[in-house]
């Protein structure tokens, strides 16, 4: 990835934290002056909904334009329409913006460092399926032996206690 851009992702179960810890982590990096893009898995099924209106953008789309931009007051909508987006296609498309860190919301099974939120007991499985875990959040007490010893482990009301370890050892000392 161009410029020594980080990549980072936070996983987990529907309803586990990971848009709060997102929108946190965030808010520390841009205190920090880092630029940092993010990509969301919507995994729900259905077309991701925005905020947005992109009516005459729909017309083009509709109309055959491979790409459809609506720009005012600074801000940029794309919507450039495929049968799905694979996470690497995404990546390549974020390079161009030259961003310090990508944070991936989701794509839990994606190769890339990321830390995994559980929620409740069953979602211990994630941390036997997943891989390129380097930082666990839980909100119960973790049996012994689950994590391995060299993988950090913080209780969700420690969140900031992650995002301090996050930016100290994962974005700013690498």
């Amino acid at each position: 990835m161009g410029r020594n851009t980080k990549i980072f992702q936070i996983v987990g179960y529907q309803n586990s934290g990971k848009t709060t810890l997102i929108t946190n982590l965030l808010a520390k990096g841009a205190s920090l002056g880092k630029r940092i893009g993010t990509i969301k898995h919507h995994g729900h099924g259905g077309v991701p909904s925005t905020s947005i209106p992109s009516k005459d953008s729909d017309h083009h789309l509709k109309a055959g334009a491979a790409l459809s931009g609506v720009a005012g007051e600074g801000a940029l909508l794309l919507q450039l329409p495929a049968q799905e987006w694979q996470l690497d296609t995404l990546l390549q498309l974020y390079q161009l913006f030259a961003f310090d860190l990508i944070l991936i919301e989701g794509f839990k099974l994606a190769p890339h460092p990321k830390a995994v939120l559980l929620r409740q007991q069953q979602d211990l499985i994630l941390l036997e399926q997943l891989d390129h875990i380097q930082a666990v959040i839980s909100r119960f007490p973790l049996p012994q032996n689950v994590v391995s010893s060299s993988i950090p482990v913080f209780k969700i009301d420690e969140c900031s206690i992650f995002i301090q370890w996050f930016y100290q050892t994962y974005l700013l000392n690498k």
